[in-house]
């Protein structure tokens, strides 16, 4: 029988919230054996992130949280197992990080944004072992390696916002192995990271796994991820397990209608129907198919005039100066681009992390500066607009973030965050029509009218990350940019979020540019694909056409690495 590092008996976690206590967990229990991957997969919100957080000791110890139950760890092979939940701060801080890690969710938030990355990684290393510093840069160097960084050696120096989402990811996954722990839990390590570092990433911790014979909880909204790496999987609804049991069991044949839903609403490859399934529909009983009726693709005419136009696009970053200011090494993020958007279009642009997508789509926005080249918006030059010209393109063109933790004020309520572009940009007449477009709104999105008056921090990555494109959607934009606007999402969530901007594309017309490193999403709602290698357009074609005949061998890697149920 194969011995288990860690279980949890009756877990119920509450929070006080206006006088009343709310229950985020209740009566979870697992086991997570040696050498094993548990997978779980639930929404959102749905009690998997504070349940971990619980074992490692995370949550406040005040009033305000109150945890109950048991979770056992075993810290060495045959010894007596220790109840984490009683330890006192002093006694867990032995086991946190060396023998219990956790790879966090958002890799934005969980670097010091003063301290450089390698210098963070080894200062877990030293906290757990004895080894000079010398003997500790080697060591992170080398995993900086393993994990994919390019430029180890150079990521080591550098600062957290130097690099990459994708980049920060690694990073956080180099420390949270560096002591190699007994129990690893990964709290949506690759959901940031483009599909070929993701399987890369997935077989390093299948190799680790071997080799240290470590027990991992893996949590995820993607199952195709969870196929690939679990071998039990507990599927979470609302602070419970509703149902568990081996990969194959649970994913080929499940029982319960949440995980028919999960499974039914992940965005096909071989097709393309006009709206998405949803979890609610299983869970109602309706268990809808999707609308048989493929999503009609937008061909543009030849003739047609592009609402922007992209030329020879180049933007540099200094990578080294000498002594005197001058710039001695440059890197080029992106590189001599050149396409044009069509109104009422989806343009797909993706391409593996830190290569200059974000920087392509800020720049778009005159968020960036470009080196040289030109972008054109609606026939106009955007390095020659007006102030009053400029502040018009800045309601006709939005962005919605990669990072939903950093781009929301945090003092700030999230009703209010959504409602001061109508402010800024003097549309409707009065507050009270502000607030109930706003409102309106975040049920289109699936945020509760009644979240109006809460702020960013009551709420989970994929719910802030749901306010994000709320806000941007507000002012009803010609042109969107959605940098990984559906990536911290699960993938009910992300169906009802893709019919959204879907329906919101019929009815008024948008047009998107979709910067995603998820190719099954990019290929389900995209009409034309950009693919990007290291700053440059590599490839460029209808959706359907570049999925089924990839003509540039790096599209066909990428193609490959797509995790299947």
């Amino acid at each position: 029988m194969e011995e288990w590092v860690l279980k949890t008996e009756d877990l119920h976690i509450q929070f006080l919230h206006d006088g009343e206590y709310h229950t985020a967990v209740k009566g979870v229990g697992f086991e997570v054996l040696r050498g094993h991957t548990l997978g779980i997969v639930g929404e959102s919100g749905s009690g998997k992130s504070v349940s971990t957080m619980s074992i490692m000791g995370l949550l406040p110890k005040t009033p305000h949280c109150l945890v109950r139950g048991k979770a056992f760890f075993r810290a060495e092979n045959n010894a007596a197992p220790v109840e984490l939940l009683s330890l006192s701060e002093d006694d867990m801080r032995g086991y946190r990080g060396s023998q219990i890690s956790m790879i966090f969710q958002e890799p934005m938030t969980s670097l010091n944004p003063v301290q450089k990355c390698g210098a963070q990684v080894v200062e877990m290393l030293r906290q757990h072992e004895t080894v000079s510093r010398k003997e500790a840069r080697a060591r992170v160097i080398q995993l900086f390696e393993d994990v994919m960084l390019p430029r180890p050696e150079k990521i080591f120096d550098s600062y957290p916002h130097e690099i990459s989402g994708g980049q920060k990811q690694r990073v956080m996954i180099a420390m949270a192995l560096i002591c190699h722990p007994r129990l690893l839990i990964a709290d949506e390590p690759t959901t940031a990271l483009d599909v070929t570092v993701q399987k890369t990433i997935l077989e390093l911790l299948r190799s680790l796994q071997q080799k240290y014979n470590i027990g991992i909880i893996f949590i995820t909204h993607d199952l195709g991820v969870i196929a690939q790496i679990a071998d039990e999987v507990a599927v979470m609804y609302k602070g419970e397990i509703v149902e568990m049991g081996s990969t194959e069991q649970v994913l080929h044949h499940p029982q319960h209608p949440y995980t028919q839903g999960l499974l039914a609403c992940r965005p096909p490859l071989d097709s393309r129907p006009r709206r998405l399934p949803t979890v609610s529909q299983f869970l109602e009983g309706k268990e809808a198919n999707a609308e048989q009726m493929p999503t009609p693709i937008i061909d543009t005419p030849a003739n047609a005039t592009p609402l922007m136009s992209v030329r020879n696009l180049q933007v540099t970053y200094a990578l080294e100066k000498n002594i005197f200011g001058k710039v001695t090494k440059e890197l080029k993020a992106v590189d001599d681009f050149s396409f044009d958007i069509f109104k009422g279009e989806t343009l797909g642009l993706v391409g593996e992390s830190g290569c200059g997508k974000s920087t392509l789509g800020r720049t778009l926005l005159r968020l960036l500066d470009h080196s040289s080249g030109s972008i054109t918006y609606n026939g106009k030059n955007l390095d020659q607009l007006s102030h009053a010209e400029q502040h018009e393109l800045r309601r006709k063109v939005q962005i919605v973030f990669q990072d939903p933790y950093s781009s929301l004020n945090p003092r700030v309520t999230i009703g209010e965050a959504i409602l001061e572009p109508l402010r800024c940009h003097h549309l409707l007449s009065s507050q009270s029509e502000r607030r109930e477009r706003v409102l309106q709104l975040m049920e289109q999105v699936g945020l509760a009218p009644e979240w109006y008056n809460r702020y960013p921090h009551e709420f989970s990555g994929g719910q802030r990350q749901r306010v994000c494109i709320a806000r941007a959607l507000i002012l009803e934009p010609e042109l969107v940019v959605c940098d990984e606007s559906v990536s911290a999402l699960d993938v009910s969530v992300q169906a009802q979020v893709l019919n959204l901007m879907s329906e919101l594309k019929e009815r008024y017309g948008y047009t998107y540019l979709f910067i995603t490193h998820d190719l099954s999403v990019v290929k389900y709602f995209s009409d034309r694909i950009i693919v990007m290698e290291k700053g440059r357009l590599v490839e460029m074609g209808s959706s359907d056409e570049l999925f089924a005949n990839p003509q540039h061998p790096y599209t066909q890697r990428l193609i490959d690495a797509i995790p299947k149920v």
